[in-house]
């Protein structure tokens, strides 16, 4: 039988066994820049239903009905931030903005985000933010961790690089 490697070699070679490296998650941070472009993807993924509505019936006139914006846009907002913002992070680290920009959401120990993180982070911390006028994202900037104010609530990093099953 042939083999590629004929077992009387293998007998031979020595095998040395790599050492695992330690990696801290905040020597990976994702940049500024990058997290900017996610969180225009995922708003501009909100933004989409009110605003084919409101086009719509500006367009139609009276067809479609008042030329507001209906409240079954607003619910399929509701459904599409649940989704994005808690449903996939929770699965894979990432929303559909970060996964695009390839960027990964996990605690500050590197281990996967929790509905906890989750919810302190995407609620809580983004509430915040926007309570003081976007002052919260800053943070990111002038801090060497590249961590925003939702970040540091929800005790997590955003990390270049997608999260992979070993």
């Amino acid at each position: 039988m042939e083999y590629a490697v004929q077992p009387e070699e293998l007998s031979s070679t020595i095998f040395q066994m790599e050492e695992p490296v330690q990696i801290f998650a905040n020597q990976v941070s994702a940049p500024f820049y990058l997290r900017c472009a996610a969180l225009f993807v995922d708003y501009m993924l909100l933004l989409a239903p009110p605003i084919v509505v409101l086009v719509s019936g500006r367009s139609f006139g009276e067809i479609i009905g008042s030329s507001g914006i209906s409240s079954f846009a607003w619910y399929v907002v509701l459904i599409l931030w649940l989704i994005n913002f808690l449903a996939f992070p929770l699965f894979s680290g990432q929303t559909f903005g970060k996964m695009l920009a390839g960027i990964t959401m996990v605690k500050t120990d590197g281990s996967p985000v929790r509905l906890g993180n989750l919810i302190r982070r995407n609620v809580v911390g983004y509430l915040l933010t926007a309570l003081t006028f976007g002052l919260g994202f800053l943070l990111a900037v002038v801090n060497k961790s590249g961590r925003s104010l939702h970040d540091f609530i929800g005790g997590t990093i955003v990390v270049q690089g997608r999260r992979k099953r070993v």
